[in-house]
């Protein structure tokens, strides 16, 4: 997943982001549908629960009835804020880059906000941010993206999987499909020890010998837990 070479303040004339602008810089990430696809076959998931595309948009995401879903992934670009005091002492909120409009409005312009994922109404148990770090300042840490993990955890999602910094597309697609098999083989697991299962497959996995590398398992980690029933 490749870095995007300016920060998100670079994209905000005053407190407005530039979205067309962001949408040219962003590289295409035309993998994420075989990611999406992969998932969901583990899952058991309907191709209609599949959205790719146009259809991933920030109004499709506000009016779908999430509360329906056991697990919500993502495969996308995350932004995290940089120096507020670059662009006028306003805060720039960590986001989801989804399908931009041709014409952005105020309710759509194609990032899904850390205030506007506080707002959905979910009950997930698993969440997942399959997401790269593409446009940062100079502090592009823990702090922002923690924000917008918050942001699920106060819209009712009950366990995240998030990224520390970018990550290799097929190291990622190989660790989720792994978490995943392995919840399915024993769903007592908990997220954080099927996660751990995957990142063991990958380093002794003998077709791919440089997946063994931190760089392509270590970004990723668990935060939170399901209850047990």
């Amino acid at each position: 997943m490749a870095a995007l070479n300016r920060s998100l303040t670079s994209f905000y004339r005053g407190i407005i982001p530039d979205t067309n602008a962001l949408a040219e810089a962003l590289p295409a990430l035309p993998e994420t549908a075989d990611e999406l696809r992969a998932i969901a076959k583990i899952l058991g998931a309907k191709s209609e629960d599949i959205k790719l595309g146009e259809a991933a948009s920030v109004t499709d995401i506000k009016h779908e009835r999430l509360s329906n879903y056991r697990v919500v992934y993502f495969a996308t670009h995350a932004l995290v804020a940089g120096e507020v005091e670059k662009f006028a002492n306003v805060k720039a909120e960590p986001a989801l880059v989804l399908s931009i409009p041709e014409k952005p409005t105020e309710d759509d312009d194609g990032l899904l906000r850390a205030s506007d994922v506080a707002m959905l109404n979910m009950n997930a148990d698993f969440v997942v941010l399959s997401a790269c770090n593409t446009a940062a300042g100079d502090k592009p840490g823990a702090e922002a993206l923690s924000g917008l993990a918050r942001a699920f955890f106060y819209a009712g999602a009950k366990s995240l999987v998030v990224s520390h910094w970018e990550v290799d597309n097929d190291a990622t697609v190989e660790l989720m499909d792994g978490l995943f098999e392995a919840l399915k083989a024993n769903p007592r697991l908990s997220h954080a020890e099927a996660l751990q299962m995957s990142m063991l497959r990958m380093i002794t996995n003998s077709s791919k010998p440089e997946w063994a590398q931190p760089q392509f398992w270590a970004p990723f980690v668990v935060v939170g837990e399901p209850p047990k029933h």
